[in-house]
């Protein structure tokens, strides 16, 4: 039987180089390799079409995404509404083949009754109302918070409506359970992330510095990258790297005011490794609730000792991984009995054997396809 699938993806998953991305690309690659023929729809708004892209699928196909008031809906989320595209629907509409939609931003196929008895399924990649709940509370721009608000009441209200309908798959079960418990959700499953091949690469032994790294222009990143450098490295004199992309003005002032730590704008892939691989502990604060941190998988992988607080590991199964801290009091504690403590084979032996069995591209990758082909 010919496996043919479409997959929609709210943006184009190459380079693999963020949370969203890198779950979509790692998973056309094995579901390729499992023999699926992947039909590809994926929203430009800035990266580009990728030849890499065809290397794994039958067909790529790019569409635009609506900006500004054209994607402006009093019933649909923006991240809805801007990715509700009529050439997608005609596109989906030649054949019969099932349906995968990455994340909440890619469901209108949902709302429109020409998919009614087609076979549908949704990665849900966050809980998106408590993701944009999270985002209004770490920004301070007034402009901001107010979209993030009016985009978290859209998105329950929406998350709700859509949750009795399709066949979801999770990446952790605490987001599993808010849609069983809060939306009535029967048909959800988890399907951990799908990841790069990373070897295990953490070494034993010691490093030479404290690193916090992520997408510094998201508000809620910026917020835990200050927090780190003004709350707990104001009063600890440890060497702190703070990396990512896009940091603001204020984030790199904030960052050079003390001898003892300093900022890495938009570093390479290979240097962001390296980096992972040199620090003695990843610090891992988040602001947001939901979803899977990727940059906590990789600081797992690839990094030796990892403090992080229940926002980012509470529901991952990964807690046991971690050095856990919330306040700053905490997080100070961690840092300063860690500095001086070698990592361990045994640790990473410990790692190695969780985190192998969960995120193994291509048993979850036969997973999928015995759930959407039932074989």
């Amino acid at each position: 039987m010919n496996k043919v699938l479409h997959i929609i993806s709210f943006n184009v998953p190459f380079p693999a180089n963020y949370g969203g991305a890198v779950d979509v690309f790692y998973k056309l690659v094995a579901l390729h390799e499992l023999g699926v023929k992947i039909h590809l729809h994926c929203f430009d708004y800035g990266r580009g079409k990728q030849e890499e892209l065809n290397k794994y699928c039958e067909s790529v196909n790019y569409y635009s995404r609506e900006k500004g008031h054209k994607a402006i809906s009093q019933s649909l989320p923006y991240i809805v509404a801007s990715r509700k595209n009529e050439d997608l629907l005609t596109n989906l509409l030649k054949d019969d083949y099932p349906i995968l939609m990455e994340g909440i931003h890619c469901t209108y196929p949902i709302m429109d009754e020409r998919f009614r008895y087609r076979k549908l399924f949704v990665r849900l990649h966050n809980v998106e109302y408590q993701y944009y709940r999270d985002l209004s509370k770490s920004t301070l721009s007034f402009f901001r918070k107010l979209y993030y608000w009016n985009e978290s009441r859209l998105l329950r209200k929406y998350e709700s409506m859509v949750a009795k309908k399709v066949q979801f798959w999770g990446v952790t079960e605490k987001d599993n359970e808010v849609y069983r418990k809060e939306f009535g959700c029967q048909q959800i499953d988890l399907l951990p992330l799908f990841v790069p091949s990373w070897d295990m690469s953490c070494t034993e032994g010691m490093g030479s510095y404290c690193l916090y790294h992520g997408d510094l222009s998201i508000d809620a990143n910026e917020k835990a990258a200050i927090w780190l450098l003004e709350e707990v490295f104001q009063d600890i004199k440890l060497p702190l790297v703070i990396a990512g992309k896009n940091p603001s003005d204020e984030l790199i002032e904030v960052a050079h005011r003390q001898s003892h730590t300093c900022i890495v704008e938009n570093p390479t892939d290979k240097e962001m490794q390296d980096m992972i691989a040199k620090a003695h502990m990843n610090l891992i604060p988040s602001y947001t609730t939901t979803g899977m941190k990727i940059k906590l998988l990789n600081a797992l992988s690839n990094g030796k000792h990892c403090v992080a607080n229940d926002a980012t590991i509470e529901g991952t199964n990964l807690e046991s991984l971690c050095h856990h801290a919330n306040t700053k009091e905490e997080f100070k504690k961690a840092i300063i009995e860690l500095f001086d403590i070698p990592f361990t084979i045994k640790e990473k032996q410990f790692r190695e054997t969780i985190l192998m069995n969960t995120f193994n591209n291509d048993r979850n990758a036969q997973q999928q396809v015995e759930w959407i082909w039932g074989e």
